[in-house]
C-alpha cells in the first residue's frame, strides 16, 4: 500500500513513529505529513488566515514532513500539493488517549481521517486509551494488520474506520469488537486558578459519567479491555427531523 500517515500529537510523537515502523516492516510505502506541534482537540479545523510552512524531519528510522498547521491541513496539503500521486489509504494516529463517543467531534486524529474520507480515500483513525502508551509497537503492528485485512472495496465511500486500543499490553486485551459509538456526552467542568497578577484562568477537566455509557458501545467495550472498531460517517442530515419539518407549515419567503 501507498500510505499517507498523519496524527494530531505531532510528528515527534511515539504513536506515529510506531505506525511508521510497523508499515515499513510490512513493505508499505509511507509518506508522513504531520503537525510540527501538538494539535489535540482541534477537530476538523483548518488554517485560513496564515500561510502553511513545513520542514523535513529526520531521525534514525523515521522521516517525514512536519507542517505548522492542523491535522486537516496536513491531509489537504499532502493530497493537493505534496504527494506525487494519490495514496491508497490515509492512517491517522496512534493518538495518545482514546477517541470514542463524543471525542470524535473534537479529535484532530479523527479530523484528519475525516478529511481523507471526504476525498473518497480509505481512512483509519487509531487511538490508544493511554496518555503514556505501553506496548505501542505491538498495537501499531496490529493496526497495520487491520488495514491490510479490511476489504476496503466493500466499505461505502466517505467512511472512517475508528480504532481504539485498551490500556496495557495488547496481549492482555480481550479481543476485537466491531461496535457503535456511545451516545453518552461529557459532563463539563473547569478548574479555576489565578495567575500571579490575580487574573482568572481555567483548565478544562470533566468526564463522561459511567452510568450514561451505552452497554456494548465503543466506550463501554474499551473500558472492559476490548479493541474497538467503529465505522463512522459524516452525513449529518437528520432524516427524522427532515420528515417532521417537511410536514410543518413553514412560511415561504416572498
Amino acid at each position: 500500500m501507498d500510505v499517507l500517515l498523519t496524527n494530531d500529537d505531532g510528528i515527534q510523537a511515539r504513536g506515529i513513529m510506531a505506525l511508521y515502523t510497523a508499515l515499513v516492516e510490512r513493505g508499505h510505502t509511507v509518506h508522513v505529513v504531520a503537525p510540527m506541534e501538538q494539535q489535540s482537540g482541534v477537530g476538523h479545523s483548518l488554517t485560513v488566515f496564515e500561510p502553511l510552512r513545513c520542514l523535513h524531519f529526520r531521525q534514525e528510522g523515521f522521516q517525514g514532513l512536519g507542517l505548522y498547521g492542523t491535522p486537516t491541513d496536513c491531509v489537504k496539503l499532502a493530497l493537493a500539493s505534496l504527494l506525487e500521486k494519490r495514496p491508497d489509504i490515509v492512517m491517522s494516529g496512534i493518538n495518545a488517549g482514546p477517541n470514542v463517543g463524543p471525542d470524535i467531534l473534537y479529535s484532530g486524529t479523527v479530523g484528519a481521517a475525516t478529511e481523507a474520507c471526504h476525498e473518497d480515500l480509505p481512512s483509519m483513525a487509531i487511538s490508544d486509551d493511554e496518555e503514556e502508551p505501553t506496548d505501542i509497537l505491538a498495537k501499531a503492528r496490529h493496526a497495520v494488520s487491520l488495514a491490510e485485512a479490511i476489504n476496503w472495496e466493500a466499505i461505502p465511500t466517505r467512511r472512517v474506520i475508528n480504532v481504539n486500543y485498551p490500556r496495557g499490553p495488547l496481549a492482555l486485551s480481550k479481543g476485537v469488537r466491531v461496535c457503535k459509538q456511545t451516545t453518552a456526552v461529557w459532563k463539563n467542568s473547569y478548574i479555576e486558578r489565578k495567575d500571579p497578577r490575580g487574573g482568572r484562568y481555567w483548565w478544562l477537566a470533566g468526564s463522561i459519567p459511567p452510568e450514561t455509557v451505552n452497554a456494548g458501545s465503543d466506550k463501554d467495550l474499551l473500558n472492559r479491555g476490548f479493541v474497538t472498531i467503529t465505522p463512522l460517517c459524516f452525513n449529518f442530515t437528520d432524516e427524522a427531523g427532515l420528515r417532521i419539518l417537511e410536514r410543518e407549515n413553514i412560511p415561504d419567503v416572498r
